[in-house]
């Protein structure tokens, strides 16, 4: 049974973690991001795959990660490694499983496959390891939508700026430029089937103005959270991506008043000077739903 609660939770920050360090995986924790992410894939060197597995695996069944989820990047379909890689991870208790380079349904089916055999192999609940896909080629965005809509496991996609744009035949500009397109297709489609949509790593530190502006944009395109790859960033998306009182407050006032004025019969009104009507209504519960699992709501709705 699929747990449409854990599908739908609150993913604002998703840090990697190199699983082959366990100086990285001990403590993530403190960093407050919402959802770890570990590595077995390109972070891992081809000969160290196997002692990466085995420190996962251990961290993975020893350490309270206090309430962030716990995501690990298998690696590729066109390895032979990633079949061992569910095995180990499913039998931790990995909560989400990402799928590198995802290019249809058929590689999301594959995966779930055999996320299904360890489950029964180890005993687990039939349904308890979840599925996201890394989009980073042409063809994976053009199949977005085949692609979020290929399990009932899946909670979302996720763009791979760096391989996309080498597929793109260009380069990350800082600008947003390049994958603009690749972004709104992503978007479109993660919308029309109901899942989470996250957007690729921002790669330069030394440039935390520009990812302000990187966070803002993709916040304001619709995303649900951003790939990081320093803790220094987090404060910044979950502060974007986090309602601001001022929003939370207006929320509030329209619920209560399009509760109130549906029952009189009233379609359109005001509020703080702007017009709002029904379809205003879902929007607000989202803001109050969000400020909800942030932790800053206090109110009663």
């Amino acid at each position: 049974m699929i747990n449409e609660q854990k599908k739908k939770r609150l993913r604002r920050s998703m840090m990697f973690l190199n699983g082959q360090k366990p100086s990285l995986i001990k403590d993530p924790y403190i960093y407050k991001a919402d959802s770890l992410m570990f590595d077995l894939e390109d972070a891992v060197a081809v000969t160290a795959k196997d002692t990466a597995r085995f420190s996962l695996y251990h961290a993975l069944t020893t350490i309270d990660y206090r309430g962030a989820e716990r995501v690990v990047r298998i690696n590729g379909l066109d390895s032979d490694l990633w079949k061992e890689d569910i095995r180990c991870v499913v039998a931790a208790d990995t909560e989400l499983i990402r799928i590198p380079k995802c290019e249809n349904k058929e590689m999301v089916l594959e995966v779930e496959a055999e996320i299904e055999k360890a489950e029964k192999e180890f005993g687990k609940e039939e349904g308890s390891v979840l599925i996201m896909a890394a989009l980073e080629s042409a063809k994976g965005v053009m199949n977005a939508y085949e692609v979020c809509t290929s399990s009932p496991r899946m909670i979302g996609i996720a763009l791979s700026g760096g391989d996309y744009t080498k597929d793109l035949q260009t380069k990350i500009t800082g600008t947003g430029i390049e994958l603009m397109g690749g972004r709104q297709q992503m978007i479109i489609a993660a919308r029309a089937a109901g899942v989470q949509c996250f957007d690729t790593v921002w790669t330069n530190l030394d440039d935390m103005d520009g990812f302000r502006r990187d966070v803002q944009m993709i916040h304001d395109m619709g995303f649900d959270g951003k790939s990081c790859i320093n803790p220094r960033q987090i404060d910044i998306v979950h502060e974007i991506f986090t309602p601001a009182k001022k929003d939370i407050i207006f929320a509030e006032k329209v619920i209560r008043e399009i509760d109130t004025k549906k029952a009189q019969g009233i379609g359109v009104f005001t509020v703080d000077g702007k017009m709002i009507d029904i379809a205003f209504y879902d929007g607000a519960q989202r803001t109050i739903k969000m400020a909800k699992a942030a932790g800053v709501y206090e109110g009663d709705l």
